[in-house]
């Protein structure tokens, strides 16, 4: 062999030598002293850093608080770490410690879980319309023209019993007529000896007066024509209700048929609203709620009502159903085809148990609020919701006790903590599996980026590790240095 191959190998060997006595003495050689031969804190000297001596679970660094360690030294900041007790590390669905800073800086808040009537506030949007039952449509029962309008346009207020309109009507002019002829027949055979001769006057008589009966001819207007014996031309027809002209199809002159609407009148001393109600609302309507209505027109004025009527089908295109309030309407405030704002009030739960709708985390799947518990622990717990108030309480039907303390704000930063030390329990369970895989003699460092660390920390550091190639181990002779003349 040359003398430079041979000066190579022994400066391998000399470095080789040199980092195994300083992993040695700063990472812990195979008797697990520390650096400086002083024992690692957290063993079972019974002398650690947490409460009643306890080792400590791990070190963290205090900037970083994914880069652990299984013993105390420096972060790669400098500074020192900080170790973490037993009792604060947290798996999944157990408790959670958030150091008191933390806390603090981050402006956690909390509520009592507590006892109170509650109630659903159905908020919507209504559209008011005539009451049906209150309208009225006026038609003609025989054929005619309309001599003269006394009620000529929309919008009109009529009374009950007011004139509409004279109508002309042949058929009306000789029915009077027929009228007055049985009437003078029934005078003449009323004294008759003979029964069917006197019954036949009276039969005749009554079936000309009941014929302008069926024709709505009042009762005044067929005694005037009996009392005078003067047959009028004309016939006025009368408004049947109070109420508003709504619409208006007769005009002086017109020719008139019995199917024709001369006119609609609709009493509005009464309206109705239609509130548009979504389907996952429908539990909670009953007939007889109050339900209360304002209008933008009207600022600060508000109408009650109740609900009447609940319609048995949905909306296709709203996708809503129909809930039917009665509103009085005695000042006509209210005019049909006008929007309001409808608030129902749903029946009231007594004493029921709350909290704030803040201290809630819905993730679609589940329902989780945050308790809060002393020496800054925190415990997430899946809960199962009541009715929602609308006015932000939530009732709690399981998974709260009354009295316990809820987070309502600063959820996410102890959910992120949470998460933050469940994964760093994973990554030690799975280092801790991975050493016990590779043996015991083997101490894996936590972090898997740090290659030297864990070549350092191997049980008798290089020296003990398989020599690369023909590289002469630590410890035995060297070679013979060839002759000369080889």
């Amino acid at each position: 062999m040359k003398p430079v191959g041979m000066i190579g190998v022994v400066l391998v060997a000399l470095v080789a030598a040199g980092l195994g006595w300083f992993g040695a003495m700063n990472f812990g050689g195979p008797s697990g002293q520390a650096a400086g031969g002083s024992e690692s804190v957290g063993s079972a000297t019974g002398d650690g850093p947490c409460a009643g001596g306890v080792a400590a679970a791990y070190w963290k660094a205090p900037m970083d608080p994914t880069y652990v360690r299984d013993v105390p030294g420096k972060s790669p900041m400098g500074m020192d770490m900080v170790p973490v007790c037993p009792g604060e590390t947290s798996g999944e669905g157990s408790r959670i410690h958030v150091e008191s800073a933390l806390i603090q800086s981050s402006g956690v808040r909390t509520a009592r879980v507590e006892r109170r009537d509650l109630a659903r506030k159905i908020r919507t949007v209504g559209r008011i319309d005539y009451d049906e039952r209150r309208v009225t449509h006026v038609h003609m029962k025989i054929q005619g023209w309309i001599e003269k309008l006394y009620v000529d346009y929309e919008g009109q207020m009529v009374e009950r019993g007011q004139p509409l309109l004279d109508v002309y009507s042949p058929e009306l002019v000789s029915t009077q007529e027929e009228l007055l002829l049985a009437q003078r027949y029934r005078k003449t055979t009323e004294k008759s000896s003979f029964a069917d001769i006197s019954e036949g006057g009276n039969a005749l008589f009554r079936a000309a007066r009941r014929r302008l009966e069926l024709w709505d001819i009042p009762e005044a207007a067929i005694e005037r024509l009996l009392t005078t014996g003067e047959v009028r031309k004309t016939l006025t027809l009368y408004a049947p209700a109070r109420g508003v002209v709504t619409n208006l199809m007769a005009r002086e002159g017109m020719e008139i048929s019995p199917n024709m609407n001369l006119y609609t009148i609709a009493d509005l001393s009464q309206v109705w609203l239609y509130a548009d109600i979504y389907e996952y609302e429908l539990p909670w309507i009953k007939v007889g709620q109050r339900g209360v209505v304002d209008l933008s027109y009207l600022p600060g004025k508000t109408f009650e009502g109740v609900v009447t009527y609940v319609y048995p089908f949905l909306d296709a295109k709203t996708r809503t159903v129909r809930a039917r309030l009665e509103l009085a309407n005695p000042d006509l405030e209210l005019k049909p085809e006008m929007f309001a704002n409808v608030t129902i009030e749903t029946d009231v739960r007594l004493q029921v148990l709350t909290v704030p709708e803040e201290a809630i985390i819905r993730s679609g799947r589940r329902s989780v609020a945050i308790i809060s518990l002393p020496g800054g622990y925190f415990e997430p717990r899946d809960v199962v919701l009541g009715i929602d108030s609308g006015d932000g309480w939530l009732e709690i039907l399981e998974g709260l006790e009354e009295g316990e303390l809820v987070v309502t704000s600063g959820q996410f930063l102890i959910d992120s903590e949470s998460k933050l030390q469940d994964a760093v329990q994973k990554f030690l369970r799975s280092k801790t599996a991975m050493k016990e895989s590779v043996g015991e003699g083997m101490s894996m460092d936590r972090s898997d980026h740090d290659m030297t660390d864990g070549m350092l920390e191997t049980s008798g550091g290089v020296a003990d590790a398989e020599p690369p190639g023909d590289s002469p181990q630590v410890g035995q002779p060297m070679p013979a240095m060839p002759a000369a003349d080889e």
